[in-house]
């Protein structure tokens, strides 16, 4: 059976279109993780209440820690936090999308300098 070129051209488009659609941003990759496995608790948007009170929004987090401090815990395993908090290790090309989507979302802009006070 003899296929068409351009019918051949169009299979061709449809995959690469499809392997771009699973492409994604940092930014894209880390709030659909923070949605899997954060949202329960936490508020992950710009705005809104955090189902678990004791669970801060991710928007408010540089006001307890540096964004980037949180890398070795995302990675190792977050073993503080509130209460019912699991433990979490995330794989450094997930690290890194979670922390562009932290740092995306945050309310105010770290200053340069040292970390604040972990409350």
């Amino acid at each position: 059976m003899q296929r068409h070129p351009v019918f051949l051209a169009f299979a061709l488009i449809a995959v690469v279109a499809a392997s771009s659609a699973q492409a994604q941003s940092p930014t894209a990759r880390g709030r659909l993780l923070a949605q899997r496995y954060c949202a329960g608790c936490h508020a992950i948007a710009r705005n809104g209440d955090s189902p678990n009170r004791a669970a801060p929004p991710f928007r408010d987090l540089n006001q307890r820690y540096h964004i980037d401090d949180l890398a070795e815990a995302l990675a190792e395993g977050i073993l503080t936090g509130h209460p019912a908090m699991p433990e979490f290790r995330f794989p450094p090309q997930d690290v890194a999308a979670v922390l562009a989507y932290l740092k995306s979302i945050q309310t105010l802009q770290q200053a340069s300098g040292p970390a604040p006070p972990i409350d």
